[in-house]
């Protein structure tokens, strides 16, 4: 005979839809275990899924609406749990600013997949510069022709800076990082990311790599208003 003890379902699955008071589906939910700190996304008709400890706690939330907490501690033993978690709408109180409507992460994700610039479409070939008897045309062509490929260089990089800076907006709003408007350029300058990575990592992978990154930033960000005394502590 098998006894269904507490431990019988210590690992189960949990499966929800998240809505809004008008008990409408919620798109782009995100699933967080506190304790492991693992996390998914839901999908766009508001339902989402995720495996955790009976024990733990599990943080459901969304853009613009405040995150609920979910525990199946003090609930039966069962392997899988199914419910609908209602999302309080998000107010702040805020100074008139012109509006633009939020772009979900795929469509921010459909423009990170367009970073970067051909580089050979600044590149010459069919020329020797040695034998050619207009090597004064040729110089002032490959000055032209790095000056178009430094103004590539440069729109790429505000491209990616502003794509970044919807995304950390992103992670604000879902309380992962916590940085204020003037802390965007600073954080992104300290984390320097390829285009490659940013292309490369899957949506859930690049948002642990960034609150990852952010713990660091922090210690960083401390140590730079600190003064050499104040590391002479044997002299204080």
């Amino acid at each position: 005979m098998v006894f269904m003890g507490a431990e019988t379902f210590s690992q189960i699955t949990i499966y929800g839809t998240a809505r809004d008071e008008n008990d409408q589906a919620i798109p782009n939910t995100y699933i967080i275990n506190k304790r492991s700190e693992a996390g998914s996304f839901g999908n766009p008709n508001g339902t989402f899924a995720a495996t955790c400890l009976k024990n733990d706690t599990v943080m459901i939330g969304a853009l613009g609406f405040m995150p609920r907490y979910v525990c199946m501690k003090d609930s039966l033993d069962k392997p899988a749990y199914t419910f609908t978690i209602y999302l309080d709408r998000k107010y702040e109180q805020l100074a008139a600013v012109q509006v633009f409507a939020p772009r979900d992460l795929d469509q921010i994700r459909e423009d990170i997949e367009k970073l970067g610039y051909n580089k050979n479409d600044f590149m010459l070939s069919g020329i020797n510069a040695a034998e050619s008897p207009i090597t004064f045309l040729y110089q002032q062509f490959s000055r032209t022709e790095r000056s178009k490929r430094l103004v590539a260089e440069m729109e790429n990089a505000d491209r990616k800076r502003e794509l970044l800076k919807e995304l950390f907006r992103i992670y604000v709003d879902w309380e992962i990082i916590a940085l204020n408007d003037s802390d965007f350029d600073a954080f992104i300058d300290y984390i320097n990311i390829s285009d490659e990575y940013m292309k490369s990592a899957s949506q859930y992978d690049f948002l642990v790599y960034v609150k990852e990154r952010f713990s660091d930033y922090k210690i960083w960000k401390r140590g730079q208003h600190l003064d050499d005394g104040d590391y002479n502590y044997d002299k204080d």
